[in-house]
């Protein structure tokens, strides 16, 4: 009871051949799917900037301790006082 029968598809089926007609019904249905494609990509396109952005927001990785590059001390030469 709860599922549409094949008997309701075609009374479905004749209602929108009545109303809109056999010409237009082709050019609406590839209108939807058109619609949908771009809908989709969208929806694709925004999940793939939200997944970048939260991978852009973590904090970068320290070196490990045998990449670091220490700075050198300056050296100060003996030839130069400060008074």
């Amino acid at each position: 009871m709860g599922g549409l029968q094949p008997w309701h598809w075609v009374i479905v089926i004749a209602v929108f051949v009545l109303l809109f007609g056999a010409k237009k019904l082709p050019d609406a249905a590839r209108s939807l799917g058109k619609s949908m494609r771009i809908f989709k990509s969208e929806i694709k396109e925004m999940q793939s900037d939200s997944s970048a952005s939260s991978a852009d927001s973590t904090p970068p990785a320290k070196p490990i301790a045998s990449e670091r590059v220490e700075a050198p001390a300056p050296e100060q030469s003996p030839d130069r006082h400060t008074a």
